[in-house]
């Protein structure tokens, strides 16, 4: 297979990399739900065996992967997947939205950390990868 969209390889493995790193996250406990910034109550909620945490970080993880195959999809690797349109702008859409999110609450946060405002540039990055890559496409889907 040849790929034919490189943005989309990036977003792909960007996704995909997320996506491990959630996975990594459940296996490191409460240690790694804090320095990731999932919050204090997920980390005492991961320390005392709570299912809530690993169930809540394995959907997103679930979801991230899903979303590197749409980019792997787009970059030609692999068979093309139902609603490309629709989900490469989905999920264009929703890593802005959460980048542009991040940013406005970590400024508006009387003491704010910087785990947020560092996950909302990583965000803009995927959505820039996104974006790109589909709008170099956009004519072929």
């Amino acid at each position: 297979m040849t790929v034919n969209n490189y943005p989309m390889l990036v977003a792909g493995l960007l996704s995909a990399l997320a996506a491990l790193l959630h996975l990594a996250i459940i296996v490191g406990g409460a240690t790694w739900y804090r320095f990731f910034g999932a919050g204090e109550q997920m980390a005492q909620m991961a320390e005392t065996g709570s299912v809530y945490p690993v169930v809540v970080t394995f959907a997103i993880a679930v979801v991230l992967a899903s979303w590197a195959l749409y980019g792997f999809s787009a970059a030609g690797l692999g068979p093309a997947l139902p609603f490309m349109k629709f989900a490469l702008v989905a999920i264009s859409l929703i890593y802005l939205f959460r980048a542009i999110g991040g940013v406005v609450v970590h400024f508006m946060l009387a003491r704010p950390g910087d785990f947020l405002l560092y996950s909302s540039l990583i965000c803009l990055l995927y959505a820039s990868a996104y974006i790109l890559g589909t709008v170099q496409l956009w004519s072929k889907l």
